[in-house]
């Protein structure tokens, strides 16, 4: 993981530490718990990268599982531009009914009174970074300069400008590089993301934290409209849709992304942002 940050408040500690049982959590209260299943659900997550990684599985195996889970999509003729709007899979409800947790995530992003305002962007930033940075990884062999030829989104194509602001085409594999090489940089320049205490972050620091939530959004949006297939086929889209709704109640909380950019995956954004309902168990109340 990059960055190496750790903030005092108990939120920071159990997502970024893991070390509390769920047991031991429960007494705590309602939200420490949730607190302690996004913590598994980020373990769980890095387990099942290192499990796919070690077992060599193939394409080939992958897609024939997509096959199974999902109709084949009708072949594009070449040379000839996507329809205007494609069948978002993602947005069906077998699909955006699977998460992780089922809490309200906006209790999760709010900043604690005993946290200056800084420190909190900077800790969420760094993980979120972590985080969808693994996430990709589960399905990066899949993301090749011939499947994607660029990086893509709803329709939308991502451009790259480098630091002189030359503008750049590229594959989404590239593309990515780009992101993960940028935000690595970034978050592990002391200058910038400082860790030792009582050093000043820069006056730019608010300008970088919304370019990174900025390139993210980029990634976890081409995640779902290039590779969802390859996600449901390894199971992981609860963890998926988790670590989307996560990442867009706190970057709008804090204005971090122009709604502008993230308009493109507004339906499926208002789907995730909301709580669902609770189940008959926890309706159940039984006297003891």
């Amino acid at each position: 993981m990059a960055g190496g940050r750790f903030c005092c408040n108990s939120k920071v500690l159990v997502l970024f530490c893991g070390v509390f049982s769920e047991p031991e959590a429960a007494a705590v209260g309602e939200l420490w718990t949730f607190e302690v299943h996004l913590c598994f659900f980020y373990r769980t997550l890095d387990m099942h990268s290192q499990k796919t990684s070690k077992s060599g599985l193939s394409c080939k195996m992958v897609l024939q599982a997509v096959g199974k889970v999902l109709r084949k999509s009708k072949t594009k003729p070449n040379g000839k531009k996507p329809p205007a709007e494609e069948k978002k899979h993602y947005l069906e409800p077998e699909y955006t009914k699977v998460r992780v947790v089922d809490f309200d995530l906006k209790e999760l992003v709010v900043l604690p009174r005993e946290i200056d305002l800084n420190e909190w962007l900077a800790s969420n930033t760094t993980t979120f970074f972590n985080l969808i940075n693994l996430q990709y990884s589960t399905i990066s062999e899949f993301c090749t300069g011939d499947t994607c030829l660029a990086m893509t989104a709803c329709n939308t194509i991502y451009y790259w400008y480098d630091e002189r602001g030359k503008k750049t085409k590229c594959t989404a594999p590239q593309y990515v590089d780009f992101v993960m090489s940028l935000v690595q940089k970034l978050v592990t320049d002391e200058e910038i993301f400082p860790t030792k205490y009582g050093k000043e972050f820069p006056n730019s620091f608010e300008s970088l934290v919304k370019k990174i939530c900025r390139y993210l959004f980029h990634v976890l949006a081409h995640i779902y409209w290039a590779h969802f297939k390859e996600t449901v086929a390894l199971e992981l889209q609860g963890h998926l849709n988790t670590l989307y709704a996560h990442f867009i109640v706190f970057v709008r909380e804090f204005n971090l992304v122009d709604p502008k950019e993230t308009c493109i995956m507004d339906d499926l954004s208002e789907v995730l942002c909301t709580p669902l309902p609770p189940s008959p168990q926890q309706n159940h109340v039984t006297e003891r």
